[in-house]
């Protein structure tokens, strides 16, 4: 889940979670089939107000990637009841903060306001979702800003094309074979027919959750929801939802990509299961294992012991559909990428080879019992992983229990799930070379 922080958890509350009070909620669905998820807590006077549509990257059609992260722009230009730029001002002048994020899978905005200001939250969420501005205007502002974020965050930056290279790789061909950023391509050849379509598709209230945290009174709260979302309307469009499963990766795909770099790297990415299954919680620990910190195996290894990379990572990208466990690492001056090559490898050998020892488990279980407090230190985290459990597991109690399937993961099937998914014949390869090498 994603990602908020604290700065201390002690780690006595780390390892007893029947410290943490539990997180009640109640679940509504409106007949215009918009979800309603609410918690209340009076600890501070602030409320997050925040809205997940189900659509991310995968629900693009080919030729129009882009377009939910584009939508993740537009959506801030404002509606017909609110001027073009002032989204933001209203927030931040009531003193709020707000912000957006787009995946493969969804789109999710959320506001944090004072409590005094909910009925703000509800109006400027309602009107995103009634009649955002789509229009002429603001689509080719928006498809410049998009543009020039591509360049900045991916296009000019060492070693980031490896997420286009990555997912093309492992995934090419289907739904998760393009980042959420799309292509200059399709961003150029959409038209405002193409991006109203997508609007009237998928921001409609029967493809969104609503979740709110805070200093609220639910009752009320729900009387407010209902006089600014009850009257939307549903889409009159069927959804695209794919469920089919990529297709696996037949053997081990090994390329070269040069660019624009002073030391050579490596990118490896092993397909893995969706996301909420026994075995995705299983990668999440292997990847606790591999890479939590400098005492993880291969930071200690690859960079205290042997001196060979400057970085190594790992870390799982779980989809709705599939997942994608990925590594990486960049030598240092004069060391050979085959040699840092070999020492990620035999470091995933001994995961597949050897059961992990008693304390390696219980340092995992404990980290990731941090985490899950950590995720839930904030009204913001508690709102969208309540809507992220309700969407994408079915079940937003696991906002209290999910680490309860952790804990049922022994050190044995952590072995096999390795066995069976970080395994050479199951990832791509690819290796970072200084353009003057080509």
């Amino acid at each position: 889940m994603k990602k908020i922080g604290m700065a201390l958890i002690s780690l006595g509350l780390a390892g007893n979670l029947s410290a943490q009070t539990e997180i009640d909620y109640q679940l509504h669905t409106l007949e215009n089939g918009l979800d309603v998820i609410l918690h209340e807590d009076h600890s501070t006077p602030v409320v997050a107000v925040s809205v997940l549509y189900h659509v991310g990257s995968k629900n693009e059609r080919p030729g129009r990637s882009g377009f939910a992260h584009f939508f993740e722009h537009l959506m801030f230009e404002g509606s017909e009841n609110i001027d073009r730029g002032q989204y933001m001002k209203l927030v931040q002048s009531n003193g709020g903060n707000l912000n957006a994020n787009t995946s493969f899978d969804r789109t999710f905005y959320y506001q944090v306001l004072p409590s005094n200001q909910l009925e703000l939250g509800l109006w400027l969420e309602s009107e995103r979702m009634l009649h955002a501005r789509v229009d002429t205007t603001g689509v080719e502002t928006q498809r410049e800003v998009v543009k020039e974020e591509k360049r900045l965050r991916i296009d000019n930056q060492p070693y980031m094309s490896f997420q286009e290279e990555i997912f093309d790789a492992a995934f090419g061909g289907s739904y998760y074979g393009i980042p959420p950023i799309g292509t200059f391509e399709d961003i150029n050849a959409a038209n405002i027919t193409d991006f109203e379509d997508f609007y009237n598709t998928f921001y409609v209230p029967n493809n969104a959750t609503l979740s709110i945290a805070g200093d609220i009174d639910p009752e009320e709260t729900l009387a407010k929801i209902k006089e600014y979302f009850g009257e939307i309307p549903q889409g009159k469009q069927e959804i695209p939802r794919p469920e089919e499963k990529p297709a696996p990766l037949a053997k081990e795909k090994v390329d070269t990509v040069y660019d624009n770099i002073q030391l050579p790297g490596v990118f490896i990415g092993y397909r893995t299961p969706a996301q909420g299954t026994k075995d995705a919680y299983a990668v999440d620990m292997l990847a606790k294992l591999l890479s939590d910190g400098q005492s993880s195996r291969l930071y200690k290894r690859i960079v205290d012991e042997e001196q060979l990379a400057v970085t190594v990572q790992a870390f799982p990208y779980t989809l709705e559909n599939a997942g994608l466990f990925i590594t990486f690492g960049i030598v240092n001056q004069g060391v050979g990428l085959d040699s840092l090559v070999q020492s990620i490898d035999e470091e995933f050998a001994q995961v597949r080879d050897d059961q992990i020892s008693q304390r390696e488990y219980t340092k995992i279980l404990n980290q990731l019992e941090s985490d899950f407090v950590r995720q839930n230190s904030r009204m913001a985290g508690i709102a969208e992983n309540l809507a992220n459990y309700h969407v994408y597991y079915g079940d937003a109690s696991l906002i209290n229990n999910e680490i309860e399937e952790y804990r049922a993961i022994t050190p044995a099937y952590l072995k096999e799930v390795a066995q069976k998914y970080l395994v050479p014949e199951n990832r791509v390869v690819l290796y970072y070379l200084p353009e003057n090498e080509q």
